[in-house]
């Protein structure tokens, strides 16, 4: 499948991105991945081996009269973010992707793309195979679960990696080079809400918020985009009035993309039904007009259960779950001061559920300054508390502290420069990069992150700009042959 792959260029990257493709990957489904790569490192009399957690490194020897080089870690995930349209049946444990090319941009029909950082692992596939490139000692690491929470690096054996300079390929602006990035943590909040039965006077309807575009929960957080979960709450608000009762909810999927779906079932007064939809008709409305522009395909829906559960919140902890939700921390807290126009700290509502009573919540914080972090966990402890629910902290992970000084940095923005005319943006991501953990483990590492335009990443609109894939692979090429040509000494 996704033969066309082949035809684009450079043909050895799109190739490798085929084998990807064709292989199931979300985050703790790596295993096929990896087995397909430690197959393909055989053939190639590549060394290879697996830390505890099942990270993968693959070792490749220097070109001849290159061995003194400082050595090269090329690094990127394997897994893939897991989204799908609601209309496109796809099973991400079993089912290969089905790409296109539209108008110079290729896509995945209904679900996300994976080119994050798909196309990162290819180029670092593609290196190991070029038999034509000039090179020091090379390393690739490819490390599982980032996507889930950063669980491969974090696991990451200490006192295995050789290298001298890193390439983080999981970057997805073109033109830019990123040295720093924010830090995060997951907050999870459960509780057991009590129910009672369902009155001989209420209806059981189901409430769907669907439509919204989505995206990543770092990238985009300031784009002003709509979280399914924070406008369905809304909906349930102004429904109170009508004696709404929650009965389950399900909205998001993942704690790191923005929810473009949420749906909830609840009970209402039987004689304020049509009073309830045309309230939501008129709230529809509301939030079209808030978000035009930005997310024009909002859609709310009311439609009658025809068989429903016997039981639902009681009156008094359905309206303070509502309330809680509502109340609840989301979006940009603060820009940064040092790096204008970097979102400093944010927070997504990424997963609500309720079922039978059990209710679930994970957030995902970031921050470029670890106590941000943890004030805005706490925040969420403060406020959840006062519903009777438990609030833990968990998958932490530091930020990448900037070093504009980076010999690596001056490098690549001289021949940036030389190959393309114009020096590349220096950047500081509010999204997670694993650069921060390797860091911790291994300080002496200089780093730089840097890739293809990805637009749309964790969303079914992820796509990836043809031509810069290219231009990618022509600077990451360029980068390790001028490497090569140093000596270790000289780096020491």
């Amino acid at each position: 499948m996704n033969e066309h792959l082949e035809s684009l260029a450079p043909a050895i990257v799109w190739r490798h991105f085929r084998t990807l493709c064709n292989t199931p990957r979300p985050s703790g489904h790596e295993a096929a991945l990896v087995a397909l790569i430690e197959e393909w490192a055989e053939k190639h009399g590549l060394s290879h081996e697996r830390d505890q957690i099942g990270n993968l490194l693959v070792r490749k020897l220097a070109s001849p009269g290159c061995e003194q080089a400082p050595g090269i870690v090329l690094q990127g995930h394997l897994d893939m973010v897991a989204q799908a349209n609601a209309d496109h049946p796809h099973d991400f444990t079993r089912d290969p992707l089905d790409t296109y090319v539209e108008d110079g941009w290729l896509y995945a029909r209904g679900t996300t793309l994976g080119a994050d950082n798909g196309l990162g692992v290819a180029a670092a596939l593609a290196v190991l195979e070029d038999e034509s490139l000039r090179h020091g000692p090379l390393e690739a690491l490819f490390t599982l679960e980032e996507e889930s929470g950063m669980g491969g690096a974090l696991n990451l054996a200490e006192g295995w990696l050789e290298g001298r300079y890193l390439l983080n390929l999981d970057s997805e602006d073109r033109g830019q080079v990123y040295i720093g990035c924010a830090g995060g943590a997951d907050v999870l909040v459960s509780a057991d809400l009590p129910t009672s039965p369902l009155k001989d006077d209420e209806s059981v309807w189901q409430l769907a918020l669907t439509g919204l575009v989505g995206g990543h929960s770092g990238i985009d957080i300031h784009k002003g985009r709509g979280n399914a979960n924070r406008l369905l709450v809304r909906a349930l608000r102004v429904l109170e009035p009508y004696g709404a009762r929650l009965i389950d909810y399900q909205g998001g999927t993942l704690r790191n993309a923005l929810p473009r779906e949420a749906f909830a079932m609840l009970a209402l007064d039987a004689d304020e039904s049509e009073a309830a939809q045309a309230r939501l008709a008129e709230l529809q409305s509301e939030l079209a007009a808030e978000l035009a522009g930005v997310d024009d395909g909002l859609r709310l829906s009311l439609e009658a259960v025809a068989s429903p559960p016997q039981e639902a919140l009681t009156s008094s902890a359905s309206h303070l779950l509502i309330d809680a939700l509502h109340a609840a921390p989301y979006g940009v807290e603060r820009m940064s001061v040092e790096v204008p126009g970097v979102v400093e700290t944010s927070n997504n509502l990424g997963v609500v559920t309720l079922e039978k009573g059990r209710f679930e919540l994970c957030a995902l914080v970031r921050s470029l300054r670890d106590s941000a972090t943890q004030d805005m966990a706490d925040r969420f402890r403060a406020l959840f508390d006062l519903i009777g629910a438990t609030t833990r902290v968990e998958n932490a992970y530091p930020g990448w502290t900037p070093n504009p000084d980076s010999r690596l940095l001056k490098r690549f923005r001289e021949l940036h420069q030389r190959r393309l005319d114009v020096e590349p943006e220096v950047k500081v991501i509010h999204a997670g990069l694993e650069c921060g953990i390797l860091g911790g483990k291994y300080p002496a590492l200089d780093m730089i992150s840097f890739g293809p335009q990805i637009r749309g990443a964790h969303s079914p609109d992820e796509r990836v700009e043809v031509d810069s894939v290219e231009e990618f692979w022509g600077l990451l090429r360029a980068l390790i042959e001028e490497l090569a040509e140093e000596s270790a000494e000289s780096e020491a």
